[in-house]
């Protein structure tokens, strides 16, 4: 099937700008196409999603999409959206930076067939290139005046900007004239906050080498409630699972708004728009379902993660809103648990008090302060609403030992369906 490019990303809500003749070019060739990434971490997070997106939908749409990770401009820092100067990183730094997000991007990127992927690191070119060669033979084409007039400067007029990023456009600039002379190169795409950046790139090509090249951009992803889209109350929503684990990345998505969803099923997988149509209607008679949100949540927890690691996060998140048993909490790995029961009060307890077997009562007050006195858990002993690691416990007598810690370490105390209790043994 023929993908026309510009109508995919336009019914997505993935196009924000686009230069004149743009579709005219994917009509007639196969176009090269490209997008940077900022080594300043080392990993992706769901911002970075957006643009990776542009690129999964380029190369869908028959054409070459190229990754470039700034080992150079990693090092200069981009003002773009940014209020204070960026800490500058060391090289090592930088380079470990790269290594993590190249593995991360060969997740969503085909690097083989007719129109196979690349990754680029713009060091590879500008490590030749001295400053007062550069400053000659590529500033020279770009006016000071020019340069003033990107949001990226005007935005910071105020505040201050360093020699150093104010250059950061002319050195993004020359990533597309070297693609462009020595790789045929004549797209390149990226946010709106890049738009400046971007172009400074398509007037450099025109006055260097009389050639043209094309710049698109897609919308900067807002979340319906005015907060920021790739954030949670822990910070961003990283693709590495040491930084966000894969449950929270599945609830992530799982805690979207319907209205954000909506968008964000259009944005982030590759369904068809027959396909949302339908899952947004079988939605909208059984909301409470949430068949939008968790649709969404397994293409990319799959994608990002693997098939593995989005089923145990299912499991995991069936512990705390669905039907679970004590295998299924025995089954999570420490930190798949410790993710689950983030923000549930806990205990402090010897581990020689489960050694000698710790009566119900004594974890229910004595230890955890979970009841208020033993009397009020002989009480809900009785009324049959506590659990122990999932389990039903009716016996006031009943006396836990240590092969029943979870993780060899943890007790999962439970009232009714949503009061938890996590006692840990040292």
């Amino acid at each position: 099937m023929s993908i026309n490019l510009i109508e995919e990303l336009r019914w997505r809500g993935l196009l924000h700008d686009v230069t004149p003749g743009a579709e005219e070019l994917f009509a007639k060739e196969k176009v090269k196409g490209y997008v940077g990434f900022d080594p300043t971490a080392d990993s992706l997070h769901i911002g970075n999603l957006v643009p990776i997106m542009l690129l999964v939908h380029l190369q869908r749409a028959g054409h070459q999409p190229i990754a470039l990770v700034g080992g150079a401009t990693g090092m200069v820092g981009d003002p773009s959206g940014k209020t204070a100067e960026r800490k500058l990183l060391e090289v090592e730094d930088i380079n470990h930076n790269l290594n993590c997000q190249k593995n991360q991007l060969m997740r969503f990127l085909d690097f083989s067939g007719d129109n196979p992927a690349e990754i680029v690191n713009n060091y590879d070119w500008f490590k030749g290139i001295g400053f007062l060669d550069f400053i000659r033979d590529v500033g020279k084409h770009i006016s000071v005046n020019y340069m003033m007039a990107k949001d990226s400067v005007q935005s910071r007029l105020e505040s201050g900007m360093s020699f150093t990023e104010f250059s950061y456009q002319l050195v993004q600039g020359y990533d597309f004239v070297w693609l462009y002379q020595n790789k045929g190169v004549k797209l390149q795409m990226g946010g709106s906050d890049q738009w400046g950046n971007i172009t400074t790139g398509t007037e450099l090509i025109r006055r260097m080498t009389q050639g043209q090249a094309f710049a698109l951009t897609a919308p900067l992803v807002k979340k319906a409630d005015g907060t920021k889209f790739g954030k949670s109350e822990g910070g961003n929503v990283w693709l590495d699972p040491e930084k966000t684990s894969p449950y929270k990345f599945y609830q992530y998505w799982i805690n979207s708004s319907d209205v954000d969803t909506a968008n964000f099923i259009r944005i982030f997988s590759l369904l068809e728009k027959s396909e949302i149509e339908q899952i947004e209607a079988e939605h909208a008679q059984s909301p409470h379902l949430r068949l939008l949100q968790k649709r969404l949540a397994e293409e990319l927890c799959i994608r990002v993660h693997g098939k593995e690691e989005l089923e145990a996060a299912i499991s995991a998140s069936n512990i705390l809103f669905g039907q679970s048993t004590k295998d299924d909490l025995f089954r999570l790995n420490e930190s798949d648990f410790l993710a689950v029961f983030e923000g549930v009060p806990q205990a402090m307890m010897a581990m020689s008090d489960v050694e000698q077997g710790l009566s119900i009562i004594d974890a229910l007050a004595g230890k955890s302060g979970f009841m208020a006195s033993n009397g009020e858990a002989r009480r809900s002993l009785k009324e049959k609403s506590i659990s122990l690691n999932k389990e039903k416990i009716e016996d006031e007598n009943f006396i836990i030992l240590k092969e029943q810690l979870i993780q060899g370490k943890y007790l999962l105390l439970q009232k009714g369906k949503k009061n938890y209790f996590l006692l840990i043994a040292e």
